[in-house]
């Protein structure tokens, strides 16, 4: 069984981070559930997404304390929601920092060394500018494929897979950028494992 999160901010991409991983799972010939539960994706609120994959699988939610992987696309949202990964669970982070609101209105403050603190309190890391990896690639719209780039490292399914999937979920005129943007993220993820 996989149990996966995705979170980010409105328009990063998690609802295609999303399919992409149920179709990596399909192929596998896994049963696949995802439930997208939106934030407030329209103003860059938090969006979150739940993929899970099995033999059989009940339920499409990812109860706290039993995610596998945690692809967060922002560090406030890794620090948001660490807390539903299983004891050796892994998260996998961009270092992009987007202010929320209440920050940029300077009702609060966004918090210091958040990756410094996650990993002090005994969370695997795999923590990748996945903004730059996805510019390198030739479009600042990939960082999500370049983060999931990252995390595939830690998983055991056969890179063509990965390269079907995302050929099946982005139009036909983007598929090599993405691509690319996967590759430089794995190459990425492979030096942090």
């Amino acid at each position: 069984m996989y149990n996966i999160m995705i979170a980010g901010v409105g328009g990063q991409g998690t609802l295609l981070a999303s399919r992409v991983l149920g179709a990596v799972f399909l192929s596998q010939g896994l049963e696949v559930k995802v439930s997208e539960v939106h934030g407030m994706s329209q103003r860059g609120g938090s969006v979150v997404t739940y993929v899970r994959a099995g033999e059989s699988v009940s339920s499409p939610i990812v109860a706290e304390g039993t995610a596998d992987l945690l692809l967060a696309f922002e560090e406030l949202e890794a620090l948001r929601w660490a807390h539903f990964l299983k004891k050796d669970g892994v998260l996998a982070v961009s270092t992009q920092k987007i202010l929320p609101m209440p920050v940029i209105t300077g009702a609060a403050e966004y918090p210091e060394n958040i990756l410094q603190k996650l990993m002090d309190s005994g969370v695997k890391t795999i923590a990748v500018d996945a903004s730059d990896i996805a510019v390198r690639a030739g479009t600042s719209r990939a960082s999500n494929v370049a983060l999931m780039g990252a995390a595939s490292t830690i998983m055991d399914i056969p890179y063509e897979v990965w390269k079907e999937a995302l050929a099946q979920n982005v139009p036909p005129r983007f598929t090599d950028v993405n691509i690319k943007a996967f590759d430089l993220g794995r190459q990425a993820g492979e030096s942090k494992v």
